[in-house]
Parts: C-alpha cells; sequence; structure tokens
C-alpha cells in the first residue's frame, strides 16, 4: 500500500479479553506508577463522565478539524474497542459529538479518546460510555481527508499502537503494551494492596514518615532553628 495518509488497516491483534479485564477496578496511578509514570496522556484529555474506560486501541490519525476516517473507524471498530483518534490537538473543529456516539454505543465500542475538539458535550455526558477529549466547541468538522485506520498514533503525548490496553479513569490514561500486561498487573495489584494499608496506617495514626527525613539528610539540607 502506498497511499500515504489514505490508508485503511482493517485487521489488529487485540490482547484475550480476560487479560484485558483483569485491569478493571486498578487506579491509573497504580498502573502508571509502576511504568515509570512514562505512559500518561496528556493531563489535557479530560474525561466527559465518571465512566472507567478499559480495551484495546482502534487507532485513527485525522487531519485536524476532518472526521472522515473517524466515521469509517466507527463501522470497522469492535465492541469493546477503544476508538483513539489523533487530530493532533487542533480545537477549531470538533471531531465527534452525539450522533456518533450514538452509533457507537449502539455497536458496542468501548469509549473515545479524542485528542482533539468534540461538541454536544450534554448528550455525551448521559452518552454511558467512557469519552475523553482535549477540548469543546460548537464548530462542526469537514469530511474530506487525509487520514488512516489503526497505525501508529500520538494521542495526548503518547505512541499508541493498535491493540494497545488503555486504562482511564478520573484522573486520565494509561497506555499499556500487551507484552507488558501480565508483568505489570501484578505490579500493579501489589501496589494497591500496599495503598490500601497506608490508608489502614494514616487512620491509625501509624504511617511511616521516617523516609522523609533520610531522603532530605541524603540530599544535604540544612534544618534550621
Amino acid at each position: 500500500m502506498s497511499n500515504v495518509g489514505m490508508r485503511i488497516f482493517s485487521h489488529i491483534n487485540r490482547p484475550a479479553p480476560a487479560l484485558i479485564e483483569s485491569f478493571a477496578g486498578l487506579p491509573v496511578a497504580n498502573i502508571a506508577d509502576n511504568m515509570n509514570r512514562m505512559s500518561c496522556m496528556d493531563a489535557k484529555l479530560r474525561p466527559l463522565n465518571d465512566i472507567p474506560l478499559l480495551g484495546p486501541a482502534f487507532t485513527v490519525k485525522s487531519r485536524p478539524g476532518d472526521n472522515l476516517m473517524l466515521h469509517k473507524a466507527l463501522d470497522l471498530a469492535q465492541p469493546g474497542d477503544i476508538v483513539v483518534v489523533d487530530a493532533q490537538g487542533d480545537l477549531s473543529n470538533s471531531i465527534m459529538g452525539e450522533l456518533m456516539a450514538l452509533w457507537a454505543k449502539q455497536r458496542g465500542l468501548g469509549g473515545f479518546i479524542v485528542d482533539g475538539a468534540i461538541r454536544d458535550v450534554g448528550a455525551l455526558k448521559k452518552m454511558g460510555m467512557p469519552i475523553y477529549a482535549a477540548g469543546v466547541t460548537p464548530a462542526g468538522p469537514y469530511k474530506d481527508g487525509p487520514g488512516e485506520i489503526n497505525v501508529p498514533v500520538v494521542c495526548g503525548g503518547v505512541v499508541v499502537h493498535p491493540g494497545d490496553i488503555l486504562v482511564g479513569d478520573e484522573d486520565g490514561i494509561v497506555v499499556i503494551n500487551p507484552r507488558d500486561a501480565e508483568a505489570l498487573l501484578e505490579k500493579s495489584k501489589a501496589k494497591s494492596r500496599k495503598e490500601h494499608k497506608d490508608v489502614e496506617d494514616i487512620t491509625n495514626m501509624a504511617w511511616d514518615r521516617t523516609w522523609v527525613d533520610k531522603a532530605l539528610q541524603e540530599r544535604g539540607v540544612e534544618i534550621v532553628k
């Protein structure tokens, strides 16, 4: 295929549903901590509601302000897929709104991450599916292309490949390479167990704070009295 910028790859390798589902309920922050804070999408991508996001990435690369390829993606994506749109962060024109989201919900898609603008926010908040976006504008999109489907994209400053596992909550979104998923899952569960213990210790006024003074001492901090 030589028509770069106007290509659709219909097949992607999706992780096993059980592997994806095993991340359900894990805080994004705990997962990200075990990835050295390197795979979180930019804070500009905010959720419209508090519905957790979880699923494999189905990627769309679009020209800023154009949603032709996103429309095609809504017909190709499979139930549970998270549609990730790289619109280069442009907020001049909305990439999607109520009708497109409703069609996606009817087809069983898992949610949207749009590095660009959306509209019809009042309806989208009540849609019952997770939607993240960089901004909002009433200005509608064009439908001319170019664009590509299921190629590596950059969304929120993070490279996303088709089939990557995406986990999102109120804090934001983390991107997981399926090859790392099993080891990362165990570390993230351990992190969550530790935090539950920390909450108990704080409640009982028994939280270990000795590391703070140790860290200050190692850095040569002088305490002036």
